[in-house]
């Protein structure tokens, strides 16, 4: 599989804003998260991190509690998200289902033998192992205990200049 070959991440070098991309592969969640806004995630230099933000008003980036949307049942009724309703309904409920502090840590995980960088879910069950595509790119694959798909998703650095408010 492509992202196997892909070179591992150290931690540190992914401290920072991330704008992420949904990579097509066939999963059920293709073009949900695009569809509501999807900004992407932001590490913080104690390796706590921003799992999901997305955009508000003026672009900016907020973080949503990924807890809010079981992962289980957003796969499952994954159809919906893609929607124009979906997408209306999310904007307006930004506010309610803002994160009240980091929602994930970043830590080595083993995959295939190799050890990487890795985005783990703090009340989810969903592991984000992460791999380098060039300077300032990363490619992701989500994992869902239980669940043999994978998410695959592209980060991208976000200049420092451009990141809004904290």
């Amino acid at each position: 599989m492509w992202f196997r070959s892909l070179e591992p991440v150290p931690l540190d070098d992914m401290i920072g804003l991330w704008r992420d991309v949904g990579i097509p592969s066939g999963h059920p969640l293709d073009g949900v998260l695009e569809n509501l806004d999807w900004f992407g995630k932001r590490i913080r230099p104690d390796l706590r991190a921003d799992a999901l933000l997305f955009q508000w008003t003026g672009g900016h980036p907020i973080a949503i509690e990924p807890a809010f949307f079981p992962i289980r049942q957003a796969i499952r009724f994954s159809s919906l998200g893609r929607t124009f309703i979906a997408r209306n309904w999310f904007s307006y409920l930004h506010r309610a289902f803002r994160a009240r502090g980091t929602t994930a840590s970043l830590e080595l995980r083993t995959l295939d033998g190799v050890e990487t960088a890795a985005m783990v879910y703090d009340r989810q069950p969903i592991v984000d192992y992460l791999r380098l595509i060039a300077d300032e790119e990363v490619a992701g694959m989500m994992c869902v205990e239980g669940d043999a798909r994978r998410y695959f998703f592209r980060l991208r650095r976000v200049e420092l200049s451009t990141q809004g408010p904290h």
